[in-house]
């Protein structure tokens, strides 16, 4: 997966207790997280696309989540920012093997599964199911709740009021 699915995760966590019309600018979170404003203006699109976010326009606008925290899994924000394609390619090379008559290959190269692709697809799978599990009110609580002190989260939530209000 991409980095852009990090920096995806990482935005979204802080704009989970945005409150009261408090939308969160891209050049806010790119300037806080240190990452780079033009890469994550382009995630946060894909992340809209598929109604994770919404934009509001206007000198107070920005992003907010376009549903519940509770309704948004770390899967999906994998799919929004990398695609639905598997992300296991299989080309079936098996078949292009030199010992291999091209123009009369085996059943065992043609019509049974590649065990490669197979067991890619089953931790795909378990990846998917876990990820699926996972969303970002969780996230915020283990994060806010568990690693992180009250004080922090204060101060996060008040440094992009603050960059709000002086914008």
């Amino acid at each position: 997966m991409s980095v852009g699915v990090e920096y995806a995760l990482h935005c979204l966590l802080y704009i989970v207790k945005m409150k009261d019309k408090n939308y969160v600018g891209i050049k806010d979170l790119a300037e806080f997280q240190g990452v780079s404003e033009s890469y994550l203006a382009k995630i946060f699109t894909k992340l809209g696309k598929v109604g994770i976010t919404k934009s509001v326009s206007g000198v107070k606008g920005g992003y907010e989540l376009a549903r519940s925290a509770k309704d948004i899994s770390f899967w999906d924000v994998v799919e929004a920012v990398e695609g639905k394609e598997p992300l296991f390619q299989c080309a079936e090379i098996r078949q292009k093997t030199i010992l291999l008559d091209q123009n009369n290959l085996p059943d065992t190269h043609t019509k049974c599964p590649c065990f490669i692709k197979v067991v890619m697809q089953e931790g795909e799978d378990k990846m998917k199911n876990y990820l699926s599990e996972k969303n970002l009110e969780w996230l915020y609580n283990e994060v806010y709740g568990r690693i992180l002190s009250k004080e922090v989260e204060v101060e996060t939530i008040e440094w992009f009021q603050n960059k709000k209000s002086n914008n």
